[in-house]
């Protein structure tokens, strides 16, 4: 695939400040204003909120938003200069739009595509569940993740109890169901995946165990710009 999977509206390029209180970034932008953004994030961002870094924001007209601009993405020199998406509302979407078109190689054979479906033993709600006449239901599990090590992306960068849940839930809908966990790599210059486990041991050893039972992991590539998001293919496992 050649051309964009996700096109931004304009972005405003400026500076990061700070990041504080989980939703809030204070943002110089290139006019030299200052602006405080929302901060679609609600992780660590580990190595991902340096002060003095380039960034994006879009900028949304709407009348009952109480900070108009939102952050979407850092600049980063982890290996080569890259962009990475911090707006965790996006990967869903992007997701949504591939599967729409069929370009996921890997997700074939279905006909319908069903988003935030009620499933499992603890009350989870599935992102995506993909049905066909002649195919078994695939549950999809979507993970944003930007840590990086070089160019190994890892997740989690914290301990998540609740993706620890999802990997519970999908394990027990197993053998009668196909079950994918799929990690979004929101950064084009990171090529193999692994499990965090450095921040969550606990997660690393559910998603190994579910792996041996039939879980699928497919880690995404996704090459981020100010212009939009990219599908790059499959990154490599490395466990």
């Amino acid at each position: 695939m050649t051309g964009w999977l996700y096109q931004y509206p304009t972005l405003y390029p400026g500076t990061l400040l700070k990041r504080y209180k989980r939703f809030f970034a204070d943002i110089e932008l290139a006019t030299g204003e200052v602006i405080t953004a929302h901060c679609p994030n609600t992780g660590p961002m580990t190595a991902i909120s340096t002060p003095g870094s380039p960034v994006q924001v879009s900028f949304s007209q709407s009348a009952t938003r109480k900070l108009p601009y939102t952050w979407e993405m850092i600049e980063v020199y982890e290996n080569a200069p890259a962009w990475v998406g911090v707006n965790t509302a996006l990967p869903n979407r992007v997701i949504k739009l591939a599967l729409e078109k069929f370009l996921l190689p890997e997700l074939q054979g279905y006909e319908q595509v069903r988003c935030e479906v009620p499933y499992g033993r603890e009350k989870s709600r599935v992102d995506f569940v993909l049905t066909g006449a002649n195919i078994q239901p695939i549950y999809i599990e979507v993970k944003s993740t930007t840590w990086a090590q070089g160019k190994l992306v890892l997740f989690p960068d914290t301990v998540t109890t609740r993706g620890q849940k999802h990997i519970r839930e999908l394990v027990s809908l197993l053998p009668h169901q196909r079950v994918v966990m799929l990690y979004f790599i929101n950064r084009g210059d990171c090529t193999h995946f692994a499990p965090g486990d450095e921040r969550d041991p606990l997660y690393g050893q559910l998603l190994r165990e579910a792996m041996e039972l039939g879980l699928e992991v497919l880690p995404y590539r996704f090459e981020v710009t100010p212009i939009g998001i990219r599908y790059l293919g499959l990154a490599e496992l490395k466990f």
